[in-house]
């Protein structure tokens, strides 16, 4: 595989551009999965406890015979564990999961303002407790919009390193993307190819054609290009590979312009509102 660039974050770290994403594949796959992506030389892989799968993503960088700290991995918290004594157990129950005594970054997966009387900073407190004892190398958050961001910037002392959110042609997120570049806050991109919406859609249909590249392909370059961190997700070892096959060709400023001019506002969005969103898992 071309070798992937990495991105700088605000703490000094970096990460790689390129992830492999294990959002929905059951955990009696998950394992293999993850070794095949490694061994297609992707070396950041991205779960959640709400995904059901963090143990077999440990399982999966152990048996590819690589150096944990060769392998950059994520993990989030769950909705359930806000609280600061619930989110010091759950994260210890992600470490133990994975078999790690450590996590390459750690996300708030939602901010949940309805819920916890609205007090996503005291979880966010708690998540730089992980990170200055160096069992989270670095923190971050996941769905978060600006004036939830702005508000941790009031009220607390370290800036998330990364805000996971729903990036795509349809729905590009731009306020977020500013937000996150002025203030040094890498952006990473959930559903990049819009949950498979976009891959047939005819202005990226004739870039894709006219590049020699898959539709995906395009679509995934296209966030690269605008500095987006991305994880697709398969299982199929032909897919996998063909989803990092993105760093041997380039988009011109048409192309991008066009991409991004297909963007629908709000109602491009495939997932929830994170401002409203409140689901706590059983």
């Amino acid at each position: 595989m071309t070798d992937v660039p990495d991105v700088s974050l605000n703490d000094g770290r970096t990460i790689p551009q390129l992830g492999f994403g294990v959002f929905q594949i059951d955990p009696a796959e998950t394992a293999q999965a993850v070794r095949t992506a490694i061994e297609l030389g992707y070396r950041h892989i991205d779960t959640a406890e709400m995904y059901g799968n963090e143990k077999e993503v440990g399982e999966g960088v152990r048996s590819s015979g690589l150096d944990r700290d060769d392998v950059f991995v994520t993990s989030k918290l769950n909705n359930s564990f806000h609280r600061p004594d619930d989110a010091r157990r759950a994260f210890d129950g992600t470490l133990e999961a994975l078999g790690f005594d450590h996590v390459d970054l750690f996300l708030i997966h939602w901010p949940l303002p309805t819920r916890y009387d609205g007090d996503f900073v005291s979880t966010w407190k708690t998540m730089e407790e992980f990170y200055r004892d160096g069992r989270a190398r670095s923190i971050g958050v996941s769905n978060f919009t600006p004036h939830h961001l702005r508000r941790l910037a009031r009220e607390t002392e370290v800036i998330p390193s990364v805000n996971q959110v729903e990036v795509h042609p349809f729905f590009t997120n731009d306020d977020v993307r500013a937000y996150g570049a002025e203030h040094g806050i890498a952006t990473e991109a959930w559903s990049p190819i819009a949950q498979g919406g976009v891959l047939d859609d005819p202005t990226i249909s004739t870039i894709a054609e006219r590049v020699g590249k898959s539709t995906a392909q395009v679509t995934l370059r296209w966030h690269v290009q605008l500095g987006n961190i991305v994880f697709p997700k398969s299982v199929t070892p032909e897919r996998i590979k063909a989803n990092a096959e993105i760093f041997d060709f380039s988009l011109t400023d048409e192309d991008m312009a066009m991409i991004s001019g297909l963007d629908k506002g709000e109602a491009g969005r495939t997932g929830p509102n994170p401002d409203t969103f409140d689901m706590i898992p059983d």
